[in-house]
C-alpha cells in the first residue's frame, strides 16, 4: 500500500512539473507570436486549435462530450476565468514587457488562490505548511528575479497590472474547476477552449481583421506550439492535478514555472537570469514540495 501511495505522489509531482513546463514555455511562445500576430487573434486561434485537437483526441478514444446546457455554461465561465480574460491580457502585456518578467508575475497564483481558498471558499485546510510553501515559494521568486528587475517597473505599469489581473482569474478558475470532478479531465478542457473561441474568434474578426495580417514564420510556429504543447496537454494535466492536488496544490506549479520560464526566454529571447536563481530555485522546489505533498505523506517522511 505504502509503494502504490508513493508512486501516486511521485506521478503527480511529475505531472505538476510537466505542467510547469508547458506553460513556462508558453510566456516565450507568445512573446515570439505577439510580434507579428495581434493579441485577440492569437489567443482566438490558440483556443481554438487546442480544443478542436482535444475535441479529436476524445473521439479517438470514445469520451463523449456533455451536451446538456449547464455543463456548457460551467465551460464558458470556466473560459472566461482560464483563456478569455488572463490568455488575451498576457499577450497584451508581452508586448509591452520580457517574457521572464510575465513569467514571474504571473507566478503570484497560488498566493491569491491561497487567500481565496482560506477567506472565501475554505473548502481545502489552511495549514502552516502551505503557509510556509507560500513564503518559501515567494522568497524564490525574489532571489530569482533580483531586485533590479523592478528598476524600470514605471514604463510597462499597465502591462504588468494586466499580468497580475490575469493572475487573479487563473486563481479563481483554479477553484471554480473543481466542479468539474467527475467528468474526463478531457472534457472541461476542450470545453472551456471551444467556448472561449466562440468569444474570441468574433472579437479578432472585429478589432483585428486577421486577413490584413502577415504574420512571420517564427510567430506561426510558436503559435502552434502554444496550442498543441502549452495548451492542449497543459489542461489535460492541469484539469487531472485539479482533482488531484486541489487548487492550491495545482497552482503551485506557478513556483516551478518561474526557473523554467525564465530559463527558457534567456535561451531563446536572451533574457538574462538572476545570479541567485540557484538559490532561488531551491526555495522554489521546497515551496512546491511543502504545498504539494499530501500531509500523511510528510508525516511519513517525518517519522521515518
Amino acid at each position: 500500500m505504502d509503494n502504490r501511495q508513493d508512486t501516486n505522489v511521485a506521478v503527480e509531482l511529475a505531472l505538476l512539473v510537466g505542467l510547469a513546463t508547458l506553460w513556462g514555455g508558453s510566456y516565450t511562445f507568445i512573446k515570439l507570436g505577439v510580434a507579428t500576430i495581434p493579441p485577440i487573434t492569437l489567443i482566438a486561434a490558440r483556443t481554438a486549435i487546442a480544443g478542436l485537437l482535444l475535441l479529436a483526441i476524445m473521439w479517438m478514444r470514445g469520451i463523449a462530450m456533455p451536451t446538456d446546457v449547464a455543463s456548457w455554461k460551467r465551460f464558458a465561465f470556466q473560459a472566461v476565468l482560464n483563456s478569455v480574460i488572463p490568455w488575451t491580457l498576457i499577450a497584451w502585456g508581452e508586448r509591452h514587457v520580457d517574457a521572464a518578467l510575465a513569467t514571474i508575475l504571473n507566478s503570484a497564483g497560488p498566493i491569491f488562490t491561497f487567500l481565496l481558498t482560506a477567506i472565501v471558499t475554505r473548502h481545502e485546510e489552511t495549514t502552516p505548511r502551505k503557509l510556509f510553501g507560500v513564503v518559501a515559494g515567494m522568497a524564490g521568486i525574489l532571489l530569482i528575479v533580483g531586485v533590479d528587475v523592478f528598476d524600470d517597473i514605471g514604463s510597462g505599469l499597465i502591462a504588468e497590472a494586466a499580468i497580475v489581473a490575469a493572475t487573479i482569474c487563473y486563481a479563481c478558475a483554479a477553484i471554480f474547476g473543481r466542479s468539474f470532478k467527475g467528468l474526463d479531465p478531457m472534457a472541461p478542457a476542450a470545453g472551456s477552449l471551444l467556448a472561449g473561441a466562440a468569444v474570441l474568434i468574433p472579437a479578432s474578426l472585429i478589432v483585428e481583421q486577421p486577413w490584413t495580417l502577415s504574420p512571420s514564420l517564427s510567430s506561426v510556429l510558436a503559435l502552434s506550439a502554444l496550442a498543441v504543447f502549452s495548451t492542449a496537454a497543459a489542461f489535460v494535466i492541469y484539469f487531472r492535478l485539479i482533482q488531484t492536488l486541489g487548487s492550491v496544490g495545482t497552482t503551485a506549479q506557478a513556483y516551478l514555472r518561474v526557473p523554467i520560464g525564465v530559463a527558457i526566454s534567456a535561451a531563446f529571447l536572451g533574457e538574462t537570469l538572476s545570479r541567485t536563481a540557484w538559490i532561488g530555485l531551491a526555495c522554489v522546489v521546497l515551496g512546491v514540495a511543502a504545498m504539494t505533498i499530501p500531509a500523511h505523506r510528510a508525516a511519513s517522511v517525518k517519522l521515518s
